[in-house]
């Protein structure tokens, strides 16, 4: 099975320091659906991995974030993709919780649920968290410049062999040419 793992904010939608509250709020990066659904007709089962501590923080509610879910499902679908799951962490980062990256927990249920290593499936995102996460599970980091990208790969503490590229089309492209 070929599986690629997407973050949410910054690699599919435009990111927002005030969080995507809102169906309104959530607006596709250029490219971004188009990706997706070349990356589902050549057989990947695209899956979401997102940290959603607005729902702890009170900011929204979990009927708003099905709705923004259901708005980005309907938004790959009219391109012809298709997302093929959305795990999400609604804890702040005060809880401390095993589910919110940089920790692995949401990770490791992505592999029980596909029944998976996730062994070098690549794990695309725009924070250093994201690309923690997919290291502590053997997967491929892969950065995208997109959302708070440029910030993270200016740090300079990204894991080794972190791939970067300037966004989730441009990883598409790569991935569907090797």
């Amino acid at each position: 099975m070929k599986l690629i793992i997407l973050d949410r904010d910054g690699v599919i939608n435009f990111e927002s320091d005030h969080f995507i509250k809102s169906p309104a709020e959530w607006k596709p990066i250029p490219g971004s659906l188009e990706a997706i659904a070349q990356l589902t007709q050549a057989g990947y089962r695209v899956v979401v991995a997102t940290n959603q501590s607005g729902i702890d923080r009170g900011l929204f509610d979990m009927d708003t974030l099905n709705t923004i879910h259901d708005k980005m499902h309907q938004a790959v679908k009219a391109v012809g993709g298709r997302i093929d799951a959305i795990f999400y962490c609604p804890h702040s980062a005060e809880s401390n919780c095993a589910c919110r990256k940089p920790k692995p927990g949401m990770f490791e249920r992505i592999a029980a649920c596909f029944n998976t290593d996730l062994g070098e499936v690549p794990v695309v995102g725009d924070s250093l968290r994201d690309l923690q996460a997919a290291e502590a599970v053997g997967a491929r980091p892969v950065l995208v410049l997109s959302g708070r990208g440029k910030y993270t790969l200016e740090k300079g503490e990204n894991p080794e062999g972190t791939l970067v590229f300037d966004d989730l089309a441009a990883v598409a492209g790569h991935l569907l040419q090797s």
